[in-house]
C-alpha cells in the first residue's frame, strides 16, 4: 500500500506536483523576462540600456540556478562579486564615458539576493539555533535602516542591501545542508576564481590595461599609485585593492591549509595568489591572513599542526626567494618593511588619530546615524562623491556610528551567537571539524578586520558569512541522521537541496 500524505497524495504524486510547479515558474521567469528587459531598456539611454543588459544577462542565469540547482549559486555569485566591477571598467572605456554611479554596481547584490529563493521555499527547516543569530541582526538592520531612512535618503537602501545578501547565506547555508563533498567543491572552486583574479591582478602590474588606466585617471584614484607598468597597487578585477586583498585573502586560507581545498594549480595557484596579494600593498590583509592561519592551526589536531605548520614555511621560503626577484620589488618590500615599524607608520597613527576623535562623537549621538551614513553608500545622495563618512579606517567606530549604542548591541549579540554555534561545531568530534575550525578562522578573521574597516556589508561580508555558513550547515545533516532519520529521507533532502 503506497505511502500517503495528509492530503491523500501519495509521496511521488506530491513530488510530481512540486516538479511541475516548479518547472512552470522557471518557464513563467524565462518568458518574462526578455519582455521586461525590452521594456525598461527602451526608457533607459544607450548607456544605461548597454549596462541594463549586461546586469540581466549575469542576473538570469543565478535566477535559473536558485531554482533549479540552489548548491551552485555561491560560486556563481562569487564570480559575479570578481568580476563585475572589471566589467563595469570595460562598459565605460568601450562607451568613452566614466560613469561615477552604475547600474553594473547592482550586480552582486541583484545575483546574490536570488539567494533568498531557496531560503523563502525552505524557511520551515531552519533551526532556533539559528533564528536566534536572524533575529539579533533583523533587530540591528530594522533599527539602522529606520534611521538611516530618516537622514541619509536612498543611500542607506543601497547600504542595507549590502548588510543583509551576505546575510542571507546563514539561512541558505542551513536549508541547503552541503554535504562535505559538495564544500570541498565550492572550496576548488572559489580557488580557481581566486587564481584567476590573481592572474589578472599581476598582468594589471606588469601592464595595466586601457580600461582600468581609463578608470583611475577618471575615477580620481591616484590613491593607489598611477596608471603605468609596475607604479599600481593592483586592484585586480575587484574596484580597488582592499576587496582584492579581501577577496585573495579569504581564498588563499583554505588553499594554504588543507590539499582538497587548494584548486587546479595546487601549491602554483598558492604562490599566485601570494605574489598578487602582495601588489595590492594591502598590509592590513596580512594580518586577517596570519590570525585566520593560526586559529585553524590552533583548533587542529597535533598531527595536523605540524604538517600545516611545515607547508606555511615552505610558502614562507619561497616567498623570501621569489620576491626580491620580482619586477618593483623595492616597492612592495619596502611597504612590507613597515609592518615591523608600526608607531612610524603613517597610516597607523591616522587610525589612532581617528579613533581618538571619533569615540567621543560616537558618545555624543547614542542613536547613531544610520545605515548608509558611511562607505560607498554616501555617492548617492552626494552627487557621486563621498559623503563625510565615505572613507572610515576604523569598523567599530563604523559600526557604532551606523547603529548606535543600542543597534550595535544587537549586532554585536548576533556577532556573539554566532561565535557560540561555531564553537559548538569546532568541539565536536566528527569528520566535518575542519568546516567547523575554517568558520571560526573566518569569524575571527571578520572581528580582527574591524582594526582596519567595517567589512560586513559587501564583499568582505559575503565571504565571511559564506564560509560561516557552510562550517554550520555542513553538521546539519549529521545531526538529522544521529536523530533517527531514516537514510532515504536524509537522502532526498540532500537532493532537494
Amino acid at each position: 500500500m503506497k505511502a500517503k500524505d495528509e492530503g491523500g497524495l501519495t509521496l511521488r504524486a506530491r513530488y510530481s506536483l512540486k516538479s511541475a510547479g516548479l518547472m512552470a515558474v522557471t518557464c513563467a521567469a524565462g518568458l518574462a523576462l526578455p519582455l521586461i528587459i525590452g521594456l525598461i531598456s527602451a526608457q533607459l539611454s544607450d548607456s544605461d540600456s548597454l549596462q541594463g543588459v549586461i546586469l540581466a544577462g549575469l542576473l538570469f542565469p543565478a535566477l535559473l540556478l536558485a531554482l533549479l540547482k540552489p548548491k551552485q549559486l555561491i560560486p556563481y555569485t562569487l564570480l559575479i562579486w570578481a568580476v563585475a566591477p572589471e566589467l563595469r571598467r570595460i562598459a565605460d572605456w568601450s562607451e568613452g564615458v566614466y560613469h561615477s554611479v552604475s547600474l553594473l554596481s547592482l550586480a552582486p547584490i541583484l545575483t546574490g539576493a536570488t539567494l533568498a529563493i531557496p531560503v523563502l521555499k525552505e524557511i520551515h527547516r531552519i533551526r532556533k539555533s539559528y533564528v536566534r543569530i536572524i533575529v539579533l541582526f533583523g533587530v540591528a538592520l530594522a533599527y539602522g535602516a529606520l534611521i538611516g531612512l530618516a537622514k541619509n535618503g536612498m543611500g542607506s537602501v543601497y547600504d542595507l542591501a549590502n548588510y543583509i545578501v551576505p546575510l542571507l547565506l546563514i539561512p541558505f547555508c542551513a536549508v541547503t545542508r552541503f554535504t562535505a563533498k559538495d564544500i570541498d567543491r565550492l572550496l576548488n572552486t572559489f580557488a580557481n576564481i581566486a587564481v584567476l583574479v590573481a592572474i589578472y591582478g599581476i598582468v594589471q602590474y606588469l601592464t595595466v590595461p586601457p580600461w582600468d588606466a581609463f578608470w583611475m585617471r577618471n575615477a580620481d584614484m591616484m590613491s593607489i599609485g598611477t596608471p603605468y607598468p609596475l607604479e599600481i597597487r593592483v586592484f585586480s578585477t575587484l574596484n580597488s585593492p582592499g576587496p582584492a586583498a579581501t577577496f585573495l585573502v579569504f581564498a588563499l586560507v583554505p588553499m594554504i591549509l588543507e590539499k582538497k581545498w587548494r584548486g587546479m594549480l595546487s601549491w602554483a595557484g598558492v604562490l599566485l595568489v601570494v605574489v598578487c596579494l602582495l601588489t595590492t600593498l594591502v598590509r592590513s590583509a596580512w594580518l586577517v591572513l596570519l590570525v585566520m592561519l593560526l586559529v585553524y592551526i590552533a583548533t587542529s589536531p597535533s598531527k595536523g599542526k605540524w604538517k600545516t605548520l611545515l607547508q606555511l614555511s615552505i610558502v614562507a621560503a619561497a616567498l623570501f626567494w621569489i620576491v626580491p626577484k620580482l619586477p618593483g620589488a623595492e616597492g612592495l618590500v619596502a611597504r612590507m618593511e613597515t609592518l615591523t615599524s608600526v608607531s612610524e607608520d603613517h597610516s597607523y597613527n591616522e587610525r589612532l588619530v581617528l579613533w581618538q576623535n571619533m569615540l567621543p562623537m560616537v558618545a555624543s549621538n547614542p542613536v547613531g546615524q544610520g545605515i548608509g551614513s558611511v562607505g560607498q553608500s554616501t555617492k548617492l545622495g552626494n552627487g557621486g562623491e563621498l559623503g563625510e563618512y565615505g572613507v572610515m579606517d576604523n569598523g567599530v567606530i563604523a559600526l557604532l556610528l551606523t547603529f548606535g549604542v543600542l543597534g550595535g548591541l544587537f549586532f554585536f549579540g548576533g556577532l556573539g551567537a554566532a561565535l557560540k554555534q561555531i564553537l559548538g561545531k569546532v568541539t565536536s568530534k566528527n569528520s566535518l571539524q575542519p568546516y567547523a575550525r575554517l568558520a571560526l578562522a573566518a569569524w575571527m578573521g571578520a572581528v580582527v578586520s574591524l582594526l582596519s574597516d567595517n567589512g560586513f556589508p559587501g564583499l568582505k561580508g559575503y565571504l565571511i558569512w559564506m564560509l560561516i555558513g557552510l562550517g554550520l550547515g555542513a553538521k546539519e545533516m549529521i545531526e538529522s541522521r544521529k536523530k533517527g532519520t531514516p537514510y532515504a529521507a536524509v537522502e532526498r533532502e540532500i537532493t532537494a537541496g
